[in-house]
């Protein structure tokens, strides 16, 4: 990437120099508000395209952090509705595991009798045995 970027410029730097010799020609600018003083034709050529490359390059920098946002928030997207329907799920077994002890309890409460002969059967027979 880097030997591209050398070469990128010194052909950038060989153009640059073969527009200077050919536009020797001194010009003025008329930039609306102000005058800039006479300049060189190449110069002014090589500085207009200088400056194009960079607001170029900035904003496709700028394009790119876009698109790479857009990008992200739809991958969040994505993801934050799976862990929704994930959340969905565990939400309906607990409600189903929490109705199911529900009803376990219920069952209980209404057969205390069951409970009240195994605690006295569990009473006789700790009397029945004898003390070492």
């Amino acid at each position: 990437m880097s030997l591209f970027i050398i070469i990128l410029l010194v052909l950038f730097f060989g153009y640059a120099i073969a527009l200077v010799l050919a536009n020797n020609s001194e010009i003025a600018v008329n930039l609306l508000f102000s005058q800039v003083p006479t300049t060189n034709l190449g110069l002014l050529l090589v500085l207009t395209i200088a400056l194009g490359v960079f607001i170029g390059i900035l904003l496709s920098v700028l394009l790119f952090r876009v698109l790479q946002n857009k990008l992200e928030i739809r991958r969040l997207r994505k993801e934050k509705a799976d862990l929704q329907a994930k959340l969905d799920e565990a939400n309906v077994v607990i409600e189903h595991s929490r109705q199911s002890h529900i009803l376990a309890d219920e069952t209980k409460v209404t057969a205390p009798e069951q409970t009240v002969t195994t605690i006295e059967s569990d009473t006789r027979s700790l009397s029945d045995t004898r003390p070492l």
